[in-house]
């Protein structure tokens, strides 16, 4: 039985009909990977989902967003990191002063490509980058 992730890149894959694709592909699912994840670390530090009733005077909101570039195997990629009012974000899956992210960059493939499960990803995130993740954000980020 496929499961879903199979389906999805099966989907995407039938887009691709050259080499550079599957690069550009690669390189796309990463980026939105990473921007998944660095909405579900802002939720977790604020305590509420971005437009949740939950943050009204919260004393603590959203703030748009600081723009930065990594370096990946797929080439330099622009990232838009999520900032708060009280300045007090600071993202765990790359660093503040991170430019690189060779590691993260094929465990996150590693991920998608084995179908881990949402504690299995939990447990590697806390394995590798020392980053306490929920499974509940873990499934955000996956699905």
């Amino acid at each position: 039985m496929e499961n879903m992730q199979d389906k999805t890149i099966r989907e995407l894959a039938k887009n691709c009909q050259t080499v550079e694709d599957v690069h550009n592909l690669l390189k796309n699912l990463f980026k939105n990977t990473l921007q998944t994840i660095f909405e579900a670390e802002m939720d977790a530090h604020l305590g509420y989902e971005k437009h949740s009733v939950e943050g009204n005077n919260s004393g603590n909101s959203r703030n748009g967003f600081s723009k930065k570039a990594i370096k990946t195997k797929f080439g330099q990629t622009e990232l838009k990191i999520p900032r708060d009012r009280n300045g007090e974000f600071k993202p765990q899956i790359i660093k503040k002063y991170e430019t690189t992210s060779n590691q993260l960059e094929e465990q996150i493939i590693a991920m998608y490509a084995k179908g881990m499960s949402t504690r299995d990803i939990e447990d590697h995130m806390r394995d590798i980058y020392g980053i306490d993740v929920s499974a509940t954000m873990v499934s955000k980020v996956t699905d």
